[in-house]
């Protein structure tokens, strides 16, 4: 199994590849297309916001080749917001691959941006699932978020109910942070590579 992690500059991508590896997984850093060749299956990790990120794949080439993409591919945070059609951050247009809007979470006497350890609420079975329960915790970090759609197996609960997990065709991914959730997230990246593979 080899993983092509994307290279947006996301200062999250070392953490997620020390995670992948620690599961197994062989990884190589992509910062085109072309770097990816070979591999089975993508990762779109984030951590910043929209609009710049949508800039580097632009320029690397990425955007094209993600939307016309056939191997399975897993976004994490703001990786799998990217998946979705626009997002409030930037007003920006995403990749389009999900259908569905990113949101700004309000600001409704909660904390904001979003941060910390919440509880999964599972809402359809999937492979990606496996292993995993209602009640596990996951760490967030986030302002913006996509709410429940069509493409949503898992969500959480924070002012508004978040999509946690989703999954539409061979496009998936997690809103929290899965190299900083322990064993559970550590199961997500598992369960991704099993499909993957």
């Amino acid at each position: 199994m080899r993983l092509a992690i994307i290279n947006t500059g996301s200062a999250n991508r070392f953490s997620v590849e020390t995670a992948l590896k620690r599961i197994g997984a062989d990884c190589c850093d992509a910062k085109t297309p072309e770097d990816a060749d070979g591999a089975d299956a993508l990762v779109l990790p984030g951590v910043g916001s929209a609009a710049p990120a949508m800039k580097v794949l632009e320029a690397s080439g990425w955007r094209s080749r993600l939307q016309s993409e056939t191997r399975p591919v897993f976004g994490i945070c703001l990786g799998m917001q990217l998946l979705f059609e626009r997002s409030a951050e930037g007003d920006v247009e995403t990749l389009g691959v999900i259908r569905g809007e990113v949101r700004r979470l309000p600001e409704s006497g909660l904390s904001w941006p979003h941060m910390g350890w919440n509880a999964l609420q599972i809402t359809r079975p999937d492979p990606l699932l496996e292993r995993l329960s209602g009640g596990d915790y996951m760490y967030f970090a986030n302002g913006y978020y996509v709410p429940e759609c069509e493409a949503t197996l898992a969500t959480v609960s924070y002012g508004e109910t978040i999509s946690a997990i989703v999954r539409q065709g061979n496009f998936m991914g997690c809103q929290f942070h899965p190299e900083r959730s322990a064993k559970a997230g550590q199961q997500v990246l598992r369960n991704f590579c099993e499909l993957a593979s």
